[in-house]
């Protein structure tokens, strides 16, 4: 009886499946079901129709989508929901919790030359109180007004970088910034760094006007050449974008922080 009852329940269930496949609007209703399975809110619940914005920044964090200048005007909404609320805070401890993983299992020689490779912006410090006033990343750059809030010297720490920094230092990996910010930003940056918590370092690496119009990849890979000659060894390097990872002598393992405001190439 009960095989019965089974093998009826298991031909209404393919008839009703082979009659809504051959319905008129048989694909409206299957589209419906999948629409229902994606997300359709940004962290702070704003609609993003067709999760094009989601998707977009997916593309930007997976290099698919390159050389864009700014973040498209219909995603200001979704990117600053992203970057103000809670899913930032744990894609960014999914990261470091990660690389923090990767350091502790390593069987590292007790020699001081174990380097792990920090950029500053969006990485170890945050600019979102600047970023909030100025579209998160829609606004075309402006460096004039940039340059001015960095030499307020009042960034926060990304406090899953500062955690990764302070537990790295407790198994004996020391720490070297590299970042585009210019020489003339040093001071400012140096008292920045250690107002939030980076107290110490084996190299502050800031830009100078040897690199003026060479990319970001090309300035970050001669540094860090400069820094294995001097005998480190970089056993790793972490940053929030693609050209702090890419080029050469990037380490043995790099690990990417969200970033979806901006692209430097």
């Amino acid at each position: 009886m009960i095989m019965k009852i089974l093998a009826a329940l298991v031909f209404f269930i393919l008839a009703t499946l082979v009659a809504t496949t051959k319905s008129s609007d048989g694909a409206k209703s299957i589209s419906h079901q999948i629409h229902l399975l994606r997300p359709q809110t940004g962290s702070g619940g704003r609609h993003v129709p067709g999760v094009s914005c989601l998707s977009w920044r997916l593309g930007v964090e997976t290099r698919n989508i390159i050389d864009w200048t700014t973040v498209p005007a219909a995603c200001e909404g979704y990117v600053g929901h992203y970057m103000l609320g809670h899913q930032y805070r744990k894609d960014s401890k999914a990261v470091t919790y990660e690389a923090y993983l990767y350091a502790k299992s390593l069987n590292l020689t007790e020699d001081d030359k174990n380097l792990w490779i920090f950029d500053i912006d969006e990485t170890s410090l945050s600019n979102l109180p600047y970023y909030v006033h100025h579209g998160f990343g829609v606004e075309v750059y402006n460096s004039t007004t940039f340059d001015a809030w960095v030499l307020e010297g009042t960034a926060p720490a990304l406090p899953e970088s500062l955690k990764l920094y302070k537990k790295l230092s407790t198994i004996g990996v020391k720490v070297a910034f590299i970042t585009g910010r210019g020489e003339s930003q040093r001071s400012v940056t140096e008292t920045n760094l250690k107002k939030v918590g980076y107290h110490t370092w084996e190299k502050l690496v800031l830009k100078d006007s040897s690199y003026s119009g060479k990319t970001a990849v090309i300035y970050k890979s001669t540094e860090r050449k400069k820094l294995e000659e001097k005998g480190y060894r970089i056993i790793g390097n972490i940053g929030d974008q693609w050209s702090d990872l890419l080029g050469t002598n990037v380490g043995n393992r790099t690990f990417k922080m969200p970033d979806p405001m901006y692209y430097i190439s």
